[in-house]
């Protein structure tokens, strides 16, 4: 209460049976506040102790006020506890009401992810694979790549999932944004031609856009691409560079290979899924190279050449295997 002496005067004289229709609205009012128990409590002592020692009542009428204090304390009792009761149902009917509503968008969503299918698009080694997705988004799978799609897009994004590289052609479409997850980043887009490069095993990812723009989310960063810019990330440190691309895009698609500052390991990496190979590291020697260079439909043997002539390390066959050593 804001003033306890106004507010201890309003309910001795309640007490006393003194006191307007108002006063008593405003009273009740205030006593159905848990912070006014003490008051009450404080009040209800002083009337008790001021009867007990009044000299001129006798024990029928100490009583018979006795009586009418638990009664009055009982009615505001009564009155607190319907307010409560009213209270915690008026609560209650809100929740079950938004739990309706929530739980009827939850189990819409639930049914329709239930009745949707899913195809799986893969490739193996040395194997590339053209797919339309419903929307009439197309795109190009490089080499030992996957991506999961659903039978159809419902709600209000078109979601795939890629493991790999892939190019993409995306049908435009601004209520319906178009998202690739990888296991490194997010890539979302309205409408866009744009090549995704996420192996599993590989040190560098990377994004490069052709036209359009994408926004691509990392773990602790944003950043958007526009036409000719790309992005390579470095999983292994966290760091990426973004950077004007002018060369072609995905030249994999015409059988092409192109490296740029690419480490030695993710090389041979994306040599054994071109040429389905094999290509191991002698043990004895510490490979940092990084490699730079363009083949346009080259064999595996004027590559290895190639790399041999840029960064001095050299190769053997030995079996079935690959070793390149120094």
């Amino acid at each position: 209460m804001k003033n306890t002496k106004e507010e201890k005067q309003k309910l001795r004289r309640y007490l006393d049976d003194i006191y307007t229709r108002n006063e008593a609205s405003q009273l009740l009012d205030s006593l159905r506040d848990a912070e006014n128990k003490d008051l009450l409590e404080e009040v209800t002592a002083e009337v008790w102790e001021a009867s007990a020692g009044h000299g001129r009542t006798t024990s029928a009428e100490r009583e018979e006020y006795k009586k009418e204090a638990r009664q009055l304390l009982q009615s505001l009792e009564h009155g607190k506890r319907i307010w409560f009761r009213r209270s915690a149902y008026a609560i209650a009917s809100i929740a079950a009401l938004l739990c309706l509503v929530f739980g009827s968008i939850h189990y819409y969503h639930y049914t329709n992810e239930q009745n949707t299918t899913y195809t799986l698009a893969n490739t193996s080694y040395g194997e590339k694979k053209q797919v339309t997705l419903p929307d009439g988004t197309q795109l190009v799978l490089n080499s030992c790549s996957s991506l999961r799609y659903p039978s159809r897009f419902n709600g209000k994004e078109r979601k795939v999932e890629l493991e790999g590289e892939a190019y993409f052609r995306v049908a435009h479409n601004e209520d319906m944004p178009f998202i690739v997850t990888t296991r490194n980043f997010n890539v979302l887009v309205l409408g866009t031609h744009f090549n995704i490069k996420s192996y599993p095993k590989d040190e560098i990812v990377s994004v490069n856009v052709e036209s359009g723009k994408v926004q691509v989310d990392l773990p602790e960063a944003m950043m958007r691409l526009t036409a000719r810019e790309q992005v390579l990330i470095n999983t292994l440190s966290g760091e990426y560079a973004k950077k004007k691309e002018e060369r072609e895009v995905a030249v994999w698609i015409k059988g092409g290979l192109r490296f740029s500052s690419t480490p030695i390991r993710d090389v041979a990496r994306e040599l054994e899924r071109v040429y389905n190979c094999r290509i191991t590291f002698a043990p004895e020697y510490e490979f940092t190279n990084l490699i730079s260079g363009e083949h346009d439909n080259k064999s595996l043997e004027s590559v290895l050449q190639s790399i041999e002539y840029v960064s001095g390390v050299k190769h053997k066959k030995e079996g079935k295997e690959i070793v390149l050593y120094k």
